[in-house]
């Protein structure tokens, strides 16, 4: 535990923290805020390992579950606590949790202590009404499956905020704040998702909704907080930052990314910003606008890490003496919580029938190529989705597209060449529908240039569009904007422009997903299926082979064969 007379050496000793000495005649207050974010239904320990640094060493562990999460959180938990997450605890989750909707997430985290969190968008997932019963709970059907197939649902025992997320009149789909009383002080909890929420999510499942811009949000919430009684501010947004390395103890290295303008733009209300998004572990103080400093911080992904945050507050002047925080990493240090292992292996029994039925075979890893801007595991997804479509009866396509953001795992077959259910619903968590399009090629090259955001050297938006076999194309982020892409082949062939081809990709795309809007704006021909169906028809033929990558290359390397 850091002291408070230690707070003044936080920045020399590596730790994250903006502090002033407090003066021991001022009565004050010491509140503990534990923190998550990107839990992502991982209710058992994730089979691979994270390293991470923790000051100058670097270490590795197979970190989080839910298990080791609770009995972290209840190792670490003293006096005036409060535990608090920032998005992403449900959707994209392994199938122990999404078989069943993430209801057993929202249990575990109910249970382990939760008490605030933030909507993300992976909440938005499965549409409004479904999140809504993920917080009132029920077994109301607003999805093609079957809720409370295990148990009744009680739904969550914390609270979700979404300051940000409103209607046609200004309402916000849930509170946007929350006033807590902890030991005397009363903090104020804003809880956001990013604005660009509805780039991630189908159109569908937002509709009715836009998403305000975050500063300005938070700002006139913290104002109201304030006029309440609040001593301070904390913001818990599901917004991140960028560091190198990802994983970190204490500190932001390299500190870039989207959170960085939104936390120089708050108000001196906020002391505190938890953060999330990005999946990367920090912990440092970040001056603002207005010459103050608060503290930002992130817990990686998967329950891998809690943030365990020291705040000193004077209730009598409003005062926030003192703010530090560090990441501890859930290893298994501190045991595991008996019930919630028992409770997370009544689900891993429900599942694994599911989980574990073999599928069909697959060959041998054709291996990474150099210089790929794609991955086998997208490669594959692409190929599985252009065979959906060509087998459906009257239907064809030229091509397919998957977002690489949308392939949530590697392509790893058992040791005997078989791939499992589960290793298809890994690899495709989102329940998408098939969708088949008409585009020219000239709108197709539009469509591939929206990948890239920014003038000169150009960034990915958001994903990379990976083609099915036989497509390809080079990038050069570097030319002007229009004249990134080049070299594009469909079939082998050069890209016609003025050739109308057929196209098909994910619900999540055709309807503008990942800021593509060029899918919106063109014919839909067809709808052939959901995406976890054509996968296992796919590797049903029994001619399968993980493909090489190499389909998306920068300008100057040789395409794959």
């Amino acid at each position: 535990m850091l002291t408070r007379f230690t707070a003044t050496l936080l920045v020399g000793l590596g730790l994250a923290g903006c502090a002033t000495l407090p003066d021991p005649a001022v009565e004050t207050v010491e509140i503990q805020i534990l923190a998550l974010n990107d839990f992502h239904g991982n209710l058992e320990t994730p089979a691979s390992t994270t390293r991470y640094r923790d000051g100058e060493e670097e270490r590795q562990a197979r970190l989080g579950g839910a298990a080791q999460l609770g009995a972290s959180l209840a190792s670490l938990r003293r006096g005036n606590s409060i535990t608090v997450a920032a998005g992403d605890l449900i959707g994209a989750s392994p199938l122990i949790s999404s078989l069943f909707l993430d209801e057993p997430t929202i249990r575990v985290l109910s249970d382990i202590g939760l008490d605030l969190a933030s909507v993300g968008n992976h909440e938005f997932d499965r549409g409004t009404a479904e999140l809504r019963r993920m917080q009132n709970g029920g077994c109301e059907q607003h999805t093609l499956r079957k809720p409370c197939a295990v148990e009744p649902f009680a739904g969550a025992g914390f609270t979700y905020l979404a300051g940000n997320v409103v209607d046609a009149q200004g309402a916000t789909f849930f509170p946007g704040s929350a006033l807590r009383e902890i030991g005397g002080a009363r903090i104020g909890f804003i809880g956001l998702t990013l604005e660009g929420t509805a780039n991630l999510v189908s159109a569908q499942a937002t509709e009715g909704y836009d998403f305000l811009d975050e500063a300005e949000t938070a700002n006139r919430l913290a104002a109201q907080l304030r006029a309440q009684g609040a001593d301070t501010v904390v913001l818990l947004i599901h917004e991140g930052a960028d560091v190198d390395p990802r994983y970190n103890i204490a500190g932001c290295p390299g500190l870039s990314g989207a959170i960085v303008p939104i936390a120089k733009a708050l108000d001196p209300a906020f002391s505190l910003v938890v953060s999330g998004h990005t999946h990367q572990a920090y912990a440092c103080s970040v001056q603002t606008d207005t010459g103050g400093d608060l503290l930002l911080t992130s817990g990686g992904r998967y329950g891998g890490f809690v943030t365990d945050i020291t705040m000193v507050i004077n209730p009598a002047t409003d005062t926030v003496l003192s703010v530090n925080g560090r990441n501890v990493a859930v290893d298994g240090s501190a045991g595991k919580d008996p019930q919630v292992e028992t409770y997370v292996g009544r689900y891993a029994e429900a599942s694994g029938p599911v989980a574990n039925r073999i599928v069909g075979p697959i060959g041998t890893a054709a291996g990474l190529g150099e210089d790929c801007g794609d991955s086998p595991a997208q490669d594959f997804i692409a190929d599985a989705y252009f065979h959906a479509a060509n087998s459906a009866t009257g239907v064809s396509a030229d091509l397919a597209f998957v977002n690489s953001g949308g392939v949530r795992a590697p392509l790893d077959p058992n040791a005997d060449s078989q791939l499992t259910f589960g290793e298809l619903a890994a690899l495709a968590p989102f329940g998408n529908s098939l969708i088949v399009l008409e585009m020219s090629g000239a709108e197709i090259t539009a469509l591939l240039e929206e990948q890239y955001c920014g003038e000169g050297t150009a960034t990915i938006c958001n994903s990379v569009l990976i083609p099915s076999a036989g497509a390809s194309y080079r990038t050069d982020p570097g030319r002007p904007q229009g004249e990134r892409i080049s070299d594009v082949l469909i079939s082998g062939a050069p890209l016609d422009p003025a050739r109308t081809y057929r196209v098909v990709t994910n619900s999540f795309l055709a309807g503008g997903g990942d800021g593509f809007a060029q899918f919106t704006k063109v014919p839909q021909i067809a709808n052939v299926g959901f995406d976890i169906d054509a996968l296992e028809s796919y590797v049903a033929t029994g001619t399968v082979v993980v493909p090489a990558c190499g389909r998306v290359r920068q300008a100057g390397t040789a395409m794959a064969d």
